[in-house]
């Protein structure tokens, strides 16, 4: 589906000169460091481009050997931790792993570039935003609400954790409170008690709402007139000097991108009707998840397009299905991957029609090669999961497996995570009436009023 919602949107984030895609020109950068052909200039020889990335790769290379497999400890150097390596709170305050990171730091590239992507593609003022909140976050945020506000009983648990906590701290054991049809078990769960997260995980959840929201606003106030006048004259509009290239290349026909659309959605439907048992979602669910994924996408491209920071559609797709049918977890997942996972694959889908748009490359060939690559790499991926589940004992049991184990499954236990607290258990159970974190809901309003003070601002001092 993410790829029919890439086809209608190319016109909004592809062809205007000012939806630049940063990340895109990284890789133009190496395909042209890497076939276009130097000429001496002035009679010098400087160092070949080529050359430059050779030696370049050579060392990054050598050196990851040391903090990737030789002194893992380089990923994450703490010195409170090393300072005081029996205190609970330097740990909590100082480590990198599993606290706040203050005054920690690290020698592996890997490590600095993995949650937020490089930070030499980012524009500046896109770094220095994400520097401004994760400041404020950890270094302000954080430490008011564990140690002077104990938010939500904070000090009963981790500082920083994903996992899922009973009310005395302990691990909460979800497979007591699911019965066979993988639907909450209500009896048991009374028994148990409410799900808890350390305060960590839900100011993320918070936080996380607020973009949500300032995603529509932001994009409504700075790029909604752009929007409406290209959607009404974008025939008239003139285009930039890569766009009249791009026209002497065939087009594609909509139609392709519609024809792939509505087969992804009858397949879509023919497993939730059909295969309605092991899916567990309803058709409607289906199409309220297209129709939710259809209105993201493009504040969410265009936000990715001039800054390369992509805000998850995860958190409000989860919320959604969850206060609509609570207790059952796998049709949140379901609806959780159709409404998210399509919007991802829309906004990589309209990165590499940029990549094409910049590079000259015809559209039809960049389609067929991505939707060949796409239904390659699914089926293998696939393969390689099955085959990894099958063969790695105690996979993704944490507690079963040996230590330093690389087969812990971090992703996937936040995934799983989050189909307890939003699909299994429900939101109304967690962020609603019922629930200890309800206050997180004004986290919405936050997100959706901030972009207006900036806009006031631009405007007033532009």
């Amino acid at each position: 589906m993410g790829y029919g919602w890439a086809g209608i949107l190319r016109k909004y984030v592809v062809e205007p000169a000012h939806m630049w895609w940063p990340s895109t020109l990284v890789q133009i950068s190496l395909f042209t460091t890497l076939h276009e052909k130097e000429e001496k200039k002035d009679g010098k020889r400087p160092i070949a481009r080529v050359k430059f990335f050779v030696i370049a790769l050579v060392c990054s290379f050598c050196w990851y050997v040391f903090p990737g497999y030789l002194f893992q400890t380089l990923q994450s150097i703490s010195l409170a931790c090393l300072v005081f390596p029996h205190s609970v709170t330097a740990h909590q305050v100082g480590s990198g792993m599993n606290g706040l990171g203050i005054g920690a730091f690290t020698l592996d590239w890997t490590t600095v570039a993995s949650f937020l992507f490089s930070p030499l593609v980012s524009p500046f003022f896109a770094i220095v935003n994400v520097f401004i909140g994760y400041a404020l976050i950890i270094y302000l945020v954080m430490p008011v609400s564990y140690w002077g506000l104990n938010l939500f009983n904070a000090k009963t648990f981790p500082i920083y954790s994903s996992d899922l906590f009973t009310a005395q701290g302990q691990e909460y054991n979800v497979s007591l409170i699911v019965n066979k049809k993988f639907e909450i078990d209500f009896p048991e769960y009374e028994k148990l008690g409410r799900v808890h997260m350390s305060t960590f995980f839900a100011i993320t959840y918070g936080f996380g709402f607020a973009t949500i929201a300032a995603t529509v606003t932001h994009v409504a106030l700075f790029y909604g007139r752009e929007i409406y006048s290209r959607y009404q004259a974008s025939s008239r509009e003139k285009p930039d000097v890569h766009t009249r290239l791009m026209r002497n290349y065939k087009d594609i026909p909509s139609w392709w991108f519609y024809l792939l659309l509505a087969v992804s959605i009858l397949l879509g439907l023919v497993l939730c009707i059909f295969f309605k048992k092991d899916v567990q979602m309803p058709w409607w669910g289906l199409l309220f998840a297209a129709a939710l994924a259809f209105f993201f996408t493009l504040p969410i491209s265009i936000i990715t397009a001039t800054t390369n920071q992509t805000p998850g559609l995860n958190i409000i797709t989860e919320y959604i299905m969850g206060a609509i049918l609570p207790g059952q977890p796998i049709t949140n997942v379901c609806f959780k991957t159709y409404g998210y996972i399509s919007m991802a694959q829309a906004v990589a889908f309209l990165s590499d029609f940029k990549l094409g748009h910049y590079m000259k490359i015809p559209p039809r060939s960049m389609f067929l090669v991505q939707f060949i690559g796409t239904m390659l790499a699914g089926t293998i991926n696939l393969g390689v999961g099955w085959w990894l589940l099958s063969s790695v004992e105690n996979i993704c049991h944490k507690d079963l497996l040996p230590a330093n184990s690389p087969w812990t499954c971090p992703g996937d236990k936040v995934f799983f995570d989050a189909s307890v607290i939003w699909g299994l258990v429900g939101p109304k159970r967690i962020f609603g009436s019922l629930g200890e974190y309800s206050t997180l809901n004004w986290f919405f309003l936050g997100g959706l009023l901030g972009p207006v003070v900036v806009w006031l601002l631009h405007k007033a001092f532009p």
